[in-house]
Order: C-alpha cells, then structure tokens, then sequence
C-alpha cells in the first residue's frame, strides 16, 4: 500500500472535520464563510489555487521559483486572528549586465592553397595580414627576402615622403659666371621640360628658364653654357644589374642630376629611347631655348660639362611638388622620376645621392613608419635591379599605415592602382577574378626574372588585408592571371583565410 492517501480520501476527510469544527464554533465560520463568498466574488479561484501553491523563494540570479516543499495549510483555531506582521519581502539581487563576450575569432576555414599553387607562380612568395589586427594570415616564405620588381617604389614614394615630404620641390637654376658664361644647374627634376608634349603635365620649361635669362642680361652675350649635374656623382648613372634594353627600348635613362624630358626622344611618349648623354641633350635643348628667348651669342655658344664656379643665379623654375610627382609616378609605373626621388632622397638625407648609399636611407626613412626595416637591400629606386631584396611580409607591414593615410602615406593611398579601373590594373582582374574588381590597391610589378603585386584589399567581409605577392621565373603571360586569381581568393576568404 502507498504511504499516501488519494486525493477523494483526503476531500472527504477534510469536509468531516470542517463539519465538526462549524458545529463546535459557528460563529467563526459564519465570518469565514462571508469573507469566502466575497472571495469566490473577485476571482476566488485564482485565490485559492494560490493558496494551495508552493510559497515563492528568491534565487541566486534574483528570479523567483517555486519552493520544491510543498507547504502545509495551517489550522484553523478559534481563537481570534492577531494582527499579523508584515513579512519583509525578500528584494532580488540585481544581475549584473553580463559583459559581451568578445567576438569570437573567424573560423580559419578559407583556404588559398589552390590558387597559390599555380603554375604561373613559378616560385611563389606571398604575404597577407590583416590590416586592423596586424594578425598574419597567410604565409608562403613571406620573410624572405626577394626581387621586388617595381613594388619597389612603393618603398621609394614613403621613402621620399618621410625625406623630401609631400610638398617639397626641386629646383633648376641657372648662374652667371662672367665673361659670357652661364650655366645650367640641375638637382634631379628630370621633368624639366622643353615644351609642347610631354608625359610631365605641368612641368616647368626650358622656355621659362630662358626667358629669365634674357631679361637678366639683356644685350650681354653669351659664349659658353655650362651643365652641372654635379649634384650627385653620375659614375653610378647606369646599374650594371639593368638590361641595355631598358634604356634602349625606352623603359629607363641613365640617372644624372641634369636631364630635359627624363631624357626622352620623343617627350610626349612614355615609353621612348634614351640617349648615352642625357646632360648632353639637355644642354644642346637649353641652348636652342635661349636663342628662341633672344639672348645674343646662345645659338652658337659652346656647351661644356662640370661644375658651375658661381653662387649668381640669375633664373629659377621648380619641379611641381613631390606628391604630384608621386601621382605621376605611381598609376604608370614611372622608372625615371623613382631613380629621381630615390637619389634626391639620399642627398638631402646625408647620402650623397649615390646608389651606394640606397639601403641606408630607405632603412632610416621606413623606420619612422613604425615598421622594421633590418636586413633590406636597395639596389635602386625603380625596382629594375633583380638584386634588390625585400620580403612580401614587410612590403605588406609598410602598407599597413599607407592604407590607414598615416604620416603622409595617404598620397601613396590615393594614387595606387585599382584592380580593373586605374593605372598599370585597369586591364587586370578579368574572368572569374573580376570578383575582386575595385577593391585591390596595389602597385605592379615586372621584370625579366618576377612578376610582383604589393598593397591593401577592401576584403569582401569587410576586412582590410594587405598584402605582397611575388612570381618569381614565370613568363608574365601565365604569371599575371595567375597573380591576379590568388589576389581575388584572398579577397573573397577576407578574415577567413587560413594560411594553411
């Protein structure tokens, strides 16, 4: 038998002796009775279902739940019934906001391994960081140190921003020796003009120089034209690291302190022959312009290269400033006006303008950016030499604060290319990797022995990566697509990628 009674038992048992007690003490239960009809009146049932339920408790969190025991219904006694106590009511504790937890790290699910292997790699290095984070996530010898092609002037614009800054300009002046001598004295503007077409838009011009010179000296004749490039030693003009071809097909001049047109046979096209003697081509252009200006004697003046023995000057024009320059170079992949800033850069920062002297000043100059630039090595500022070495991981730490625009770096920013609408990527980024299209900003790459890709991606779930990819001994025909697909996977993985 179970050791508790059934309910109808337990009913039945309960009115008997309610029975009994109304006929011991009628008085109290023709109160109660009253109260209960008023009761039943407002809801008397809510009430008591109430009464028969578990009193309530105040949990740990402050919610309150129901007692697991049940508790008894007291008595009735006919005694009368004591004004009772108030029963403190118990006041929950407050919860505390739980804190967010922080957002868990993506799951390193998307993977770039596939397209990072493609034959048009050749032998590939690569590097991709998250911008915000400074998190790597990806790595194929990404710390090794490799030809740059000409992601290199991207090194060489902060280089000359943090040297020359932004809104420097270089100078051309000519002085007055005496005795008909004057001479023209170049400090790396290699966009000096002659006039009419040129790829500088809104370069000063031999023309400007003349005319100041003829109204300097008036009727006094001219009889000797001197060209200083003494600026810098132009022993070191020509890396022997550099095809012939790029000075013969049009690509590169030889780099003196004195050049007209960056030393162009035809200056209006980028791509155009230069000469053995770019001072010697500048001086014959000055002199053709001071007889076009008027100054007697200048048609038939004898030209003679070295130093100019004067502190008179007596004209001056200068180059549009530095971050102009930079937009000029940047979007067309300009060899010239590199080799220009990176040289200036050394002069004006203690190295004497020497080729020498590269690595020196662009470790001291990259350094102010936050990144650690030990161990790199500048052949030039073009990026031509195959003998320069730098790892994609530190081209994509650079591009960390140019993608921010800090210190200046945001004139680097805004002229990079953009993958299908700007610059040396306007053709780029078609087929399936059009999927990326407008969202990569990068400079190019190209030289005999690599093809290269380094800067910041507007990922596709909204993750700023930057980045340097380099192919290394593949033929440009399969080493571009191929460059341009593991790019857009890394667009589309973003703060998914995984580098394994």
């Amino acid at each position: 038998m179970s050791e508790h009674q059934s309910f109808p038992d337990r009913l039945r048992g309960g009115l008997s002796a309610i029975r009994a007690s109304m006929q011991r003490k009628p008085l109290p239960w023709a109160v109660g009775g009253l109260v209960a009809v008023v009761a039943i009146g407002s809801g008397g049932a809510v009430a008591i279902a109430s009464a028969d339920a578990p009193a309530p408790t105040a949990s740990a969190s402050g919610r309150t739940t129901a007692s697991a025991t049940p508790t008894r219904t007291p008595s009735v006694t006919p005694t009368p019934t004591p004004t009772p106590t108030p029963t403190p009511s118990v006041t929950p504790t407050a919860t505390p906001t739980p804190t967010p937890a922080q957002a868990a790290a993506p799951a390193r699910t998307c993977s770039i391994a596939g397209a990072a292997s493609a034959p048009g790699l050749g032998n590939f290095e690569g590097f991709v960081m998250n911008a915000a984070t400074g998190e790597t996530l990806f790595s194929r010898s990404g710390d090794t140190p490799a030809q740059t092609g000409s992601v290199m002037k991207t090194l060489t614009t902060a280089t000359a921003l943090a040297v020359l800054g932004g809104g420097h300009t270089i100078p051309t002046t000519v002085t007055d020796e005496g005795s008909g001598t004057i001479a023209i004295v170049g400090h790396g503007d290699a966009t000096l003009s002659q006039g009419g077409a040129t790829v500088y838009p809104g370069a000063p011009t031999l023309a400007q120089l003349a005319q100041q010179v003829k109204a300097r000296l008036g009727t006094t004749p001219v009889t000797t034209i001197v060209t200083d490039d003494t600026y810098w030693n132009d022993a070191d003009a020509w890396d022997p690291t550099w095809p012939v071809s790029e000075r013969t097909i049009g690509y590169q001049p030889r780099v003196t302190a004195l050049m007209v047109d960056g030393d162009r046979a035809n200056p209006g096209a980028a791509t155009s022959p230069r000469s053995e003697d770019p001072v010697g081509r500048a001086g014959a252009a000055f002199r053709t312009a001071l007889a076009n200006a008027g100054v007697v004697g200048a048609g038939n003046a004898q030209l003679v290269k070295r130093a100019t023995t004067s502190q008179t000057t007596i004209a001056t024009v200068s180059s549009q400033p530095v971050s102009t320059l930079i937009g000029q170079m940047i979007p067309n992949s300009d060899n010239t006006l590199a080799e220009m800033l990176a040289r200036i850069s050394s002069r004006e920062s203690g190295g004497g303008g020497s080729a020498a002297s590269l690595s020196g000043v662009y470790q001291r100059a990259l350094a102010t950016y936050g990144v650690d630039p030990a161990g790199i090595v500048i052949k030039d500022g073009s990026g031509e030499s195959a003998a320069n070495a730098v790892s994609p991981a530190f081209v994509a730490h650079l591009m960390v604060p140019v993608a921010a625009g800090a210190k200046g770096l945001g004139t680097l920013a805004q002229v990079l290319p953009v993958s299908g609408q700007s610059g040396t990527l306007t053709s780029r980024f078609t087929g399936a990797n059009a999927v990326a299209r407008g969202a990569v900003h990068a400079k190019t790459g190209w030289i005999d022995s690599a093809n290269t890709l380094g800067g910041y991606i507007d990922a596709a779930d909204g993750t700023k990566l930057t980045f340097a990819f380099y192919a290394i001994g593949s033929p440009r025909a399969s080493a571009l697509p191929a460059l341009d697909a593991v790019t857009a996977a890394a667009y589309s993985c973003g703060n998914r990628l995984t580098g394994s």
